[in-house]
């Protein structure tokens, strides 16, 4: 049992390290050696958990998913909302969602598909739910939607990013929303759903008390 502990452990480390690197230079200037530095491990100890560099993303795509949860507050609409206020938290305080992020950027494929695919499902089939409960208006097409909300927040935290290391995050995702909902609620569901978001991005963005984003999804959001 030590020893199994003792390869989970090496393993995080190792994972936690590549993000770091990943989100510090992208995937083609990541060199192993500097992962290796970061999570003081024997290039060895690295070959037996991953086979290539690529396997490092995959698990950085694949451990970053796990920061942002659906809430179960019965809103479809405002769920969407809230999720990106929780990937908003993520990029300023975990070095996972900000690798994620980069790698999304680089357009970097993991099993040859592109990482944002899973955040472009998941926000259709909220945006899908909330039509059918009537929170959606009925024109508005979940698929071509959910890919301009992640285009969206793709745009503000970048900017945001560049303008402030990402301080101002939280408002300019708010401020997205404000623009957003008003053609997407319909108008009874506008007075209801909060841009701001309803739940706390402190205590849910490591996947408290809400269930999973997907089972073995991959993607990241707004990277």
């Amino acid at each position: 049992m030590a020893r199994q502990a003792r390869a989970v452990q090496t393993r995080r480390s190792i994972v936690e390290a590549a993000a770091s690197v990943f989100a510090d230079r992208g995937y083609e200037r990541a060199a192993i050696s500097e992962i290796l530095h970061r999570a003081n491990v024997t290039k060895g100890a690295l070959y037996f958990h991953f086979a290539a560099k690529s396997d490092l993303a995959r698990a950085v795509i694949d451990e970053q998913t796990a920061l942002v949860t659906v809430p179960e507050h019965g809103s479809p609409l405002q769920s969407v909302v809230d999720i990106t206020h929780q990937f908003a938290y993520a990029l300023r305080h975990d070095p996972l969602a900000r690798a994620g992020s980069r790698l999304s950027i680089e357009g970097v494929l993991v099993d040859g598909t592109h990482p944002w695919g899973g955040w472009f499902e998941l926000t259709s089939r909220l945006l899908a739910e909330g039509k059918a409960a009537g929170e959606v208006l009925p024109q508005v097409d979940p698929v071509e939607t959910a890919e301009f909300v992640v285009a969206s927040f793709t745009g503000v935290q970048l900017v945001s990013q560049a303008l402030t290391g990402r301080a101002d995050l939280r408002d300019r995702v708010a401020v997205l929303w404000r623009h957003l909902l008003p053609s997407v609620a319909h108008p009874g569901a506008l007075a209801r759903v909060r841009p701001e978001g309803v739940t706390d991005p402190a205590t849910t963005a490591l996947g408290r008390a809400h269930r999973p984003l997907r089972a073995g999804a991959s993607g990241t959001l707004g990277a």
